[in-house]
């Protein structure tokens, strides 16, 4: 029965690799960060306290994923949430690791 209702190999992998991305604390940041709001790589990296280039590295990654997405206003681009499942995906997981 447990069988007949399991999703298949393909939608457990994309599944595991979803999950792989939350794996990578400066993506979390990232991500916390776009909840508050919309911001550029420059502002990512002035905050994060780290290079444009490994935050740009890092935005891939979670863009590959469909976690955020990205907007261009004249030479700038601008990185926000996807859509409001990755915040209920973060809400969720938070809830887990601080609930006693």
């Amino acid at each position: 029965m447990v069988r007949e209702k399991m999703p298949d190999d393909e939608c457990l992998f994309d599944l595991a690799e979803l999950f792989k991305v939350f794996g990578d604390t400066t993506r979390v940041k990232i991500l916390f960060a776009l909840f508050k709001a919309e911001m550029c790589v420059c502002d990512l990296a002035t905050l994060l306290r780290m290079s444009q280039s490994a935050v740009s590295h890092q935005l891939r990654v979670l863009k590959q994923a469909r976690l955020v997405k990205c907007r261009k206003e004249g030479k700038m681009v601008y990185y926000s949430l996807d859509d409001e499942h990755v915040k209920q995906i973060f809400d969720q997981g938070m809830a887990h690791i601080t609930h006693r």
